[in-house]
């Protein structure tokens, strides 16, 4: 396994200190209240190496795997199911719909349980051994043609088809933490905490970092997939880390985002390592997951185009409980628990906008007001959040006034 095991220790006290509480510290030493990392993890135990002998075997290339992968009914997570076609595909539309088992992805009940896939993008399979295998992104609807609770996918396609001439680019920062099997945040110790947050922001070394190869291994594979991929990095808390997707046209950004969490989750299962996308992973003074959304146009991109991000933002604030209970899949619960106004976010219940000020719903970043033209970044989206309805919610509110 590629994964460098991290283990943990207590930072003992320091002689003729004994009344100085003991820091807590991610080391590469043991120490007494360390677990074994991942010791009750099945998919950790499995010899990977086994799997080469089976991508070694070649097959005709006309058959192609292709992996269907949609949003279940948490809105949060996805299924995905396997089929073989005798051509390759070229586009969306050259994949056949297909049907699955709704009233096991708590879509639909039992005696009318047959819901749709419709295919919408397209990437490289980084999984599988065919040259032409694909993973196909698919929205879902109901035996009656509508959109199922959790395709959001449906909305914001329509409102993108009303404001494209405006051409409205996304890129989200996605943040996430990685787990052991029993819900520990990976490489903290049993019973309790690293050290204070400081050392683990961008950082290197083993004392701060933990499975960077995960991370490592999951930009590769979104580049080689087609995911508008722009880079990662180690976050605030320990085993807690951040990549990027975008600045990407229309769909794309949230079409890539549900792919590149569909990547991640499929290599961290290779490793027997969870990934939780929780906002709110670990209570206290640790930061929350956010799944921070850039946006633009092309008016705020042009000469002085401050004046367009200002006045979309004042269209913001007048829209910021429609925002919130569109920017977590529970209608604003899960941000209650991350937007505090501390710890690098604003408070749930009121609407504010600052340059350069990560404490803000909505920040300028410093380049762009000092270059009057840009794009906004609002902070308020959940780490969890579903980017169609995020993005569908920007569309109209600074859009089409809806």
């Amino acid at each position: 396994m590629a994964l460098r095991v991290v283990g943990l220790m207590i930072r003992q006290e320091l002689s003729g200190l004994a009344s100085k509480p003991s820091v807590r510290m991610i080391s590469t030493s043991r120490g007494p209240n360390c677990a074994k990392i991942l010791e009750h993890s099945p998919n950790a135990q499995l010899n990977k190496t086994l799997l080469d002998r089976y991508t070694r075997l070649k097959y005709d290339p006309k058959y192609v795997q292709a992996t269907y992968v949609w949003i279940d009914g948490t809105g949060e997570n996805v299924r995905l199911k396997d089929r073989v076609l005798d051509y390759v595909p070229k586009s969306p539309e050259d994949v056949p719909s297909w049907q699955y088992d709704g009233s096991s992805t708590y879509q639909a009940l039992g005696g009318n349980s047959d819901m749709k896939l419709v295919p919408r993008a397209l990437y490289k399979d980084p999984f599988k051994a065919g040259v032409n295998d694909v993973i196909v992104l698919c929205d879902t609807y109901q035996p009656d043609g509508k959109p199922t609770a959790s395709n959001h996918r449906a909305a914001m396609q329509d409102a993108y088809n009303r404001t494209k001439d405006l051409e409205p680019w996304f890129g989200i920062e996605q943040e996430y933490t990685f787990l052991d099997i029993d819900g520990r945040p990976l490489g903290w110790p049993v019973g309790g905490f690293p050290g204070p947050q400081g050392p683990y922001y961008c950082a290197t070394g083993a004392q701060n970092v933990v499975a960077r190869d995960i991370a490592e291994a999951h930009a590769v594979a979104c580049l080689y997939a087609g995911v508008q991929f722009a880079g990662t990095n180690a976050e605030v808390m320990p085993a807690q880390w951040e990549y990027q997707v975008g600045p990407a046209l229309g769909m794309k950004c949230a079409d890539d985002l549900w792919m590149s969490r569909y990547i991640l989750w499929r290599i961290a299962e290779d490793y027997g390592v969870v990934v939780t996308f929780d906002p709110k992973p670990m209570e206290g003074n640790w930061n929350g997951a956010g799944g921070h959304c850039n946006f633009s146009t092309k008016p705020m991109r042009a000469e002085n185009g401050i004046k367009a991000i200002e006045q979309a933002i004042e269209k913001l604030s007048k829209k910021h409980d429609k925002h919130i209970k569109a920017y977590d899949p529970r209608g604003g619960k899960d941000n209650e628990r991350r937007l505090v106004g501390r710890l690098e976010t604003s408070s749930i219940d009121k609407f504010s906008w600052g340059v350069a000020d990560r404490g803000t719903s909505v920040r300028i970043p410093r380049g762009v007001a000092d270059a009057k033209k840009g794009y906004l970044e609002d902070r308020r989206p959940s780490s969890n959040c579903d980017p169609y309805a995020v993005c569908n919610a920007i569309l109209t509110t600074c859009l089409l006034d809806e």
